[in-house]
């Protein structure tokens, strides 16, 4: 993963950790001055959320201890690779398009960022600036022209 998304996981964990789990806290201990628990909707709902957060708090510190951080500033070369920032051209419209290749984890379309397992990255890995490549997307192959490979 980019020092980008492990900083975002990181800061994920930190938050659910110091302000998060002490609100679900709260929340149980307050529900249960309020008697019956069987029948007490705001303990149950605060337990499914003490769950959820216990479960999402084991899954990033998992992702954290594993992950391998590389310095995207650091890497060069006009081959498209883990962390480029290659700019597209589509081939039958000539519409023009920007993506970074990044970690699964950290993966945001919308923002420019596609998962390294993502089709469109694997087709360009390997490339260099004008060549073709042909991916396969859910609305059909689809052909584009790499404009340029920048790392920053």
């Amino acid at each position: 993963m980019t020092a980008e998304g492990y900083q975002a996981l990181d800061a994920e964990l930190k938050r659910l950790k110091t302000v998060e789990r002490p609100a679900v806290i709260a929340a149980i201990a307050e529900a249960r001055q309020h008697g019956d628990l069987s029948e007490n909707a705001e303990y149950h709902a605060a337990k499914e959320r003490q769950s959820f957060i216990e479960g999402r708090l084991a899954d990033l510190e998992d992702k954290i201890a594993r992950a391998q951080v590389i310095d995207v500033s650091k890497l060069s070369g006009k081959q498209v690779k883990f962390g480029a920032t290659v700019n597209l051209v589509d081939e039958d419209t000539g519409v023009k398009s920007k993506y970074k290749i990044v970690g699964e984890d950290e993966s945001d379309v919308k923002a420019g960022k596609v998962s390294i397992t993502s089709p469109i990255a694997r087709a360009l890995i390997g490339k260099e600036e004008g060549d073709v490549v042909e991916v396969m997307a859910p609305g059909g192959a689809k052909s584009y022209e790499i404009a340029k490979v920048k790392f920053l």
